[in-house]
């Protein structure tokens, strides 16, 4: 595994929990919501901007993102 793909699964875990705590959900939960709402997907292709962000404002914009695709976390 390459550093950027480590520094990104690090990355994604790190959101993962934080979006768990933020909804109190599991890890586990919070993974597959992301997942079905394909926030996973987006954190992964704007890794570039989002991991410049911080972790608050990345899970707010995940909540949005998935709330725009009927996602009904606030």
């Amino acid at each position: 595994m390459s550093k950027l793909e480590h520094d990104k699964l690090d990355y994604l875990v790190a959101i993962i929990s934080d979006f768990a705590l933020k909804f109190s959900l599991t890890p586990s939960q919070a993974y597959r919501y992301l997942s079905n709402y394909k926030a996973i997907d987006f954190l992964i292709r704007n890794y570039d901007i989002e991991h410049t962000l911080s972790f608050e404002n990345v899970v707010d914009d995940v909540s949005v993102f998935c709330r725009n695709r009927g996602g009904a976390l606030v």
